[in-house]
C-alpha cells in the first residue's frame, strides 16, 4: 500500500474507467503495492525458498504475470500462443532470479492494466471460451477472476514471504 494511502479501491480514483474494470484496475495497483511492500526486499534464495514443500514466492510472483497475460488473452477472444503455454510449464523452475522475477511481475501489471482499460465494457455477458476444453465463461466473468486470481495468490506470496523471513 502506498504511503499513508488507503488500499486503492478507496483513493476514489479511475472514475473516467467503467466500474467492473475500475475494479480490476484497483485489484492490480493493490498486488502491485502488496508485493513490494512484502516481498520487495526477499533474497533469491528466500524467493526460492519451499517452506513445508508450498510453492515459493517466485512461483506465485511468475503465475500472477503469466496467467493475468493468459486470462487477458481469453478476454479479448483469443487462443494461447505456444509461448504461452511453454511459460505455463516453467512457472515452477527452481532458480527464479530476483531482478527477471520482478522485472516480469511490474511489467506484465503494468500491460495487463492497459488491457484491462481496452476491453469493452458494453460487452461484459459476451461469451469466451477457456482453456484447452474451451469451458464457457463471459468476459465480465473473466475480469471479475482476474482481480480474484490476482489476489489469491498475492495473499499467498506474502504467507509464504512471512514464512521465509521467520516473522508474523
Amino acid at each position: 500500500m502506498a504511503a499513508n494511502q488507503p488500499e486503492p479501491w478507496l483513493r476514489g480514483d479511475l472514475r473516467e474507467v467503467p466500474a467492473v474494470q475500475r475494479a480490476v484496475l484497483h485489484a492490480l495497483a493493490l498486488a502491485a503495492e502488496d508485493i513490494e511492500k512484502w516481498c520487495g526486499d526477499l533474497t533469491e534464495e528466500q524467493l526460492n525458498a519451499r517452506p513445508a514443500g508450498v510453492a515459493p514466492v517466485a512461483f506465485h510472483l511468475r503465475h500472477i504475470a503469466r496467467s493475468l497475460d493468459r486470462l487477458l488473452t481469453y478476454a479479448e477472444g483469443r487462443s494461447l500462443s505456444e509461448e504461452q503455454l511453454n511459460a505455463l510449464r516453467a512457472e515452477l523452475a527452481p532458480d527464479a532470479k530476483r531482478e527477471a522475477l520482478f522485472a516480469e511481475f511490474s511489467v506484465t501489471l503494468a500491460k495487463s492494466a492497459a488491457r484491462v482499460r481496452a476491453l469493452d465494457a458494453s460487452r461484459l455477458e459476451e461469451s469466451r471460451m477457456v482453456g484447452k476444453q474451451q469451458l464457457p465463461s463471459t468476459l465480465g466473468g473473466l475480469l471479475v477472476h482476474v482481480a480474484d486470481h490476482t489476489q489469491r495468490h498475492v495473499g499467498q506470496a506474502i504467507t509464504t514471504a512471512k514464512i521465509v523471513r521467520g516473522t508474523s
